[in-house]
C-alpha cells in the first residue's frame, strides 16, 4: 500500500481583482472583485515507502502548495489526500510526529541560541529516546559535520551550516517521510554534495520516503529516479527520469580531438547526424540518439582516422525540462 496517496487535489485561492485609476479605487470601496485562481488543479498521484521523487516545475507551478497540502499546514479546496493512513489536515499532531520538513529559505531553527540547544528542545517536543538522539547526533557528525558548528547561535552559521543544521532537526526523530522545499538552495557544490549524499544514506539505511522540490536539477539526477513535474498546478509527467530523457532529451553530442584529417564527412550526414563542425582536427557531431547511437558515429570516426581524445555529451536535465515544456504549449 502507498504511503502517499493524493486522489483528484485542488487547491483554489480567491484572488481580488484590483480595478485601474481612481475610478476603479473608488469602485472598489464598495464593490470588490475576485477572480478564482487555481494552484493545484485535479493532481492525483501515489508514492512507495523508501521512494526517492523529485517534484520539479517552475515559480507559481504548485509544488509548494502541494506540500504544504500534504504537510497539513493547508487544506485541500477538494479532492483526498492519505498520508500513512491519515488525512495530514485533519490530524495535524500525528501527522507532524511521523514526518521532517525543510524549507530551504525558512529555518525552524531558534535565532539567539546554540544548535545544540534547538536539538535539545526538538529532542523533547518529538519525544526522542535519548540513545536514538545519541546515535543521530553522531551520523549526523560523521556525514554533514553538524559537531562544528553544535555550540555555534544560529545567527552566527553560514547558509550551509544552517541547511545541514535544518535537516539534522527534521530527521532527529527518525520520520517515515522527508519533505525537502529546496534544500540545496544557495549553496556551494561541496555543501551540495554533502547534504545529497546524507539524504541518500537515510533513505538506504532507514527506508525513508523522500520528496525532493527544486529547481536544482543536479539535485534531481543524483537523488530520483522518479519525477513528478508540475506546471500550472497540474502534472505533466510522472515517471522514470531515464524515460524522460529518452523522451525529450535524445540529442547528443560526440567531441573528439583528431591525430588526423577527414576529407569527406558526408557520410555521416547520410547516416542522420544533424550537424557537423569540423575545425582544427577537432570535429563537433550533433545528432539524435533515436536516429543513430553514439557507438555508430564512434566506429564511423575510428575507423577513418586516428583520435587523441573523444567525449560524449547528453542532454542536460534542464533543457530535457525546457523541451517538454515547449511541446506541451
Amino acid at each position: 500500500m502507498p504511503i502517499i496517496k493524493v486522489d483528484n487535489l485542488y487547491k483554489e485561492y480567491h484572488q481580488r481583482k484590483g480595478r485601474e485609476g481612481l475610478t476603479g479605487a473608488f469602485k472598489d470601496l464598495f464593490n470588490r472583485q475576485f477572480k478564482t485562481v487555481k494552484a493545484v488543479d485535479g493532481v492525483s498521484f501515489s508514492i512507495e515507502k523508501g521512494e526517492i521523487v523529485g517534484y520539479i516545475g517552475p515559480n507559481g507551478a504548485g509544488k509548494s502548495t502541494t506540500i504544504k497540502m500534504l504537510i497539513g499546514i493547508l487544506v485541500p479546496s477538494s479532492g483526498k489526500i492519505d498520508v500513512n493512513g491519515i488525512e495530514p489536515y485533519k490530524h495535524r499532531e500525528l501527522n507532524a510526529k511521523r514526518i521532517g520538513v525543510v524549507f530551504g529559505q525558512r529555518t525552524q531553527l531558534w535565532w539567539d541560541i546554540p544548535v545544540s540547544e534547538t536539538l535539545s528542545l526538538m529532542r523533547y517536543i518529538y519525544d526522542v529516546p535519548e540513545q536514538q538522539y545519541l546515535e543521530n547526533l553522531k551520523i549526523f557528525s560523521d556525514i554533514l559535520g553538524l559537531d562544528k558548528f553544535y555550540h555555534t547561535p544560529v545567527r552566527q552559521l553560514s547558509l550551509g551550516q544552517r541547511m545541514r543544521a535544518d535537516i539534522s532537526c527534521a530527521l532527529l526523530h527518525n520520520p517515515d517521510i522527508l519533505y525537502l522545499d529546496e534544500p540545496t538552495i544557495g549553496l556551494d557544490v561541496v555543501v551540495k554534495e554533502r547534504i545529497r549524499e546524507f539524504i541518500r544514506e537515510v533513505n538506504k539505511s532507514r527506508n525513508t520516503t523522500i520528496i525532493l522540490a527544486t529547481h536544482d536539477m543536479s539535485d534531481i539526477e543524483r537523488l530520483s529516479s522518479r519525477v513528478m513535474v508540475v506546471n500550472s498546478g497540474k502534472i505533466m509527467y510522472d515517471g522514470n527520469l531515464n524515460t524522460l530523457k529518452r523522451r525529450y532529451g535524445t540529442e547528443e553530442t560526440i567531441v573528439a580531438d583528431l591525430l588526423g584529417r577527414i576529407d569527406d564527412t558526408s557520410e555521416l550526414k547520410s547516416m542522420g547526424v544533424d550537424k557537423i563542425i569540423y575545425d582544427n582536427n577537432k570535429i563537433t557531431i550533433k545528432y539524435d540518439s533515436v536516429k543513430i547511437n553514439s557507438s555508430t558515429v564512434v566506429r564511423w570516426l575510428v575507423e577513418k582516422v586516428e583520435t587523441k581524445d573523444i567525449s560524449i555529451t547528453v542532454t542536460p536535465i534542464e533543457d530535457v525540462i525546457r523541451k517538454m515544456y515547449a511541446a506541451r504549449n
